[in-house]
């Protein structure tokens, strides 16, 4: 799942991506190109509320990034309520969160 909420710089856009409890796992990476696909940069923590794994950016508005999730830094995974997919050059996909039109004040 992915939150977007205005941080009340017109440039910035808080953006938390979320991953169920439900996946076993002993790390999640958040890698794309906000982090130049740096596969430890943007570690996942769990939180104690609901034990999703969670991390929170703040990210220029006005583009789209590519990203995907890195388990126990072997395994691939997409967010599959992302905003949209884009192939990618190893023959999968990349999620997409896009960031072009956020309203303020709403949550996508």
């Amino acid at each position: 799942m992915i939150r977007k909420e205005p941080t009340g710089k017109k440039d910035l856009v808080r953006v938390t991506f979320e991953v169920s409890s439900t996946l076993w796992a002993e790390r999640v990476n958040l890698v794309g190109e906000f982090n130049d696909w740096d596969t430890t940069a943007t570690p996942l923590t769990r939180s104690r509320s609901d034990a999703n794994w969670k991390v929170t950016l703040e990210l220029p508005a006005g583009r789209r990034y590519r990203f995907r999730y890195l388990v126990d830094g072997k395994q691939w995974m997409n967010d599959w309520v992302a905003d949209d997919y884009v192939e990618n050059p190893y023959g999968s996909y990349d999620s997409v969160v896009d960031l072009t039109h956020v309203p303020e004040g709403i949550s996508g």
